[in-house]
């Protein structure tokens, strides 16, 4: 199936690793130019010479961070026709271990980057009448994790954005999907400290996820064959989601 991606731009943040690196990887085997940033530029490199993409090295928790970046790779690339917000996930820990600055931070990384680096995209997007923009959340934004109080807040707030822009952009030939992946087997994961056996039987198809499985997902939203599909939280969760 060719989803028409060549010829296309695309930036990927946060993709030095896990989930990130593999949308990555993905888009630039459909033949898409893709431009990558992440915080380490030690790794980011690393990862930018193994795709063939561009290092946009950015840390998006500082102010303008995510419309710099857009910037930076419209800049090199010549066009962002298709922008991938993901971000780190915020500290796990319960409500009362949170401080006033961990949310701050939080929110800043998580929140008003994506919503910077959207604005920023936009306007070329319309201009072309075409354009994708897709948000990496997490299942916790539809049915909150233990511990990951943090998350479970802001990425809910994503989908309400990821509904209204829809909405908004819809008539000029954009698409906004947030995408919700579920236990894949990242750092991210690992770093949770979660018993991975007793997880793996929770889901119903008995395993964690693989991160190109959840790259392939996003490369499909973002590919023309997706043309008709916005507004929507899709997840990739083997099924641990029981809500309708």
């Amino acid at each position: 199936m060719d989803f028409g991606l060549s010829g296309k731009s695309a930036l990927v943040m946060g993709a030095s690793k896990g989930l990130g690196f593999a949308i990555a990887r993905e888009l630039v085997a459909e033949g898409a130019k893709v431009a990558i940033c992440a915080r380490d530029a030690t790794r980011l490199d690393d990862a930018a010479e193994r795709l063939g993409a561009v290092a946009l090295p950015a840390d998006l928790r500082q102010p303008a961070a995510g419309r710099q970046v857009v910037e930076q790779a419209a800049a090199k690339l010549g066009k962002v026709d298709i922008l991938v917000v993901n971000t780190g996930g915020p500290p796990t820990m319960p409500f009362e271990n949170i401080g006033s600055d961990d949310w701050r931070n939080a929110f800043e990384g998580l929140f008003v980057s994506a919503t910077d680096a959207i604005a920023a995209a936009m306007p070329g997007m319309r201009e072309r009448q075409w354009g994708r923009i897709l948000l990496v959340t997490s299942i916790a934004a539809k049915e909150p994790i233990n511990n990951f109080t943090i998350s479970n807040a802001l990425r809910a707030g994503l989908h309400g954005l990821t509904k209204t822009l829809s909405r908004e952009f819809a008539a000029s030939g954009i698409t906004v999907n947030a995408l919700m992946p579920g236990y894949t087997m990242t750092e991210r994961l690992a770093e949770a400290k979660l018993d991975l056996e007793k997880v793996s039987k929770m889901i119903p198809m008995g395993r964690i996820g693989r991160p190109e499985e959840f790259a392939a997902l996003v490369t499909f939203l973002a590919s023309d064959r997706a043309s008709y599909i916005t507004g929507q939280a899709v997840a990739c969760d083997g099924g641990a989601l029981w809500s309708i």
